[in-house]
């Protein structure tokens, strides 16, 4: 199975979207509630319907762009946040250049084939700023070939990440939402 652009187009238009919570995540808002300049610029990968930017800019932030592969997300987004339509990307992450001062993850990682993952950690080193972060919430349960969601286990997120960036937190998060709990670890990475 490729993970291609229209794979994921097939997934929204067949309403196979089980990973959509329908709003945004405890543990993302408990996140972005601690943070206080609005103005920094902010990128969410692979936001499928983007419940994250509804609430970003519902709390003032005005720098928030979303990257997504497939259109039809970003058209659900573009419904909903019509004064933001220049901020919703329509291209492969990996081909994207800009900077970005904290890239917020949820689900996107674990969509992508494991084996783009040191392509995946070297482009947020890329695209985050001088002690930019990445931060967001990464699966815990084993790595198999059946997905996606493809999982992964702490020291694998050790390994992955520590030569570029600082690991700041790494643990069980512990208000995932139900379907979640106790398959998510929280994390904040900072570019070294």
């Amino acid at each position: 199975m490729k993970l291609n652009k229209e794979y994921w187009e097939a997934r929204y238009l067949n309403n196979e979207t089980g990973w959509d919570a329908g709003s945004i995540t405890t543990p993302l808002k408990d996140y972005i509630d601690q943070l206080t300049d609005k103005s920094i610029r902010i990128l969410i990968p692979g936001a499928g319907n983007g419940y994250e930017f509804d609430y970003l800019v519902s709390e003032g932030f005005y720098n928030v762009w979303v990257i997504d592969i497939a259109q039809q997300p970003l058209e659900n987004l573009k419904q909903r946040n019509p004064k933001f339509e220049n901020h919703f990307i329509h291209k492969n992450f990996f081909e994207l250049e800009d900077s970005f001062d904290l890239i917020i993850e949820q689900t996107f990682f674990c969509a992508l084939n494991p084996v783009l993952r040191k392509e995946y950690v070297v482009k947020m080193y890329e695209l985050l700023t001088e002690k930019g972060k990445i931060s967001g919430l990464l699966f815990d349960f084993p790595l198999t070939e059946v997905g996606p969601p493809f999982g992964g286990s702490k020291e694998e997120y050790l390994d992955l990440f520590g030569e570029l960036f600082k690991i700041k937190k790494l643990e069980n998060s512990y208000n995932s939402i139900k379907p979640r709990e106790g398959k998510e670890l929280f994390f904040i990475f900072e570019k070294k």
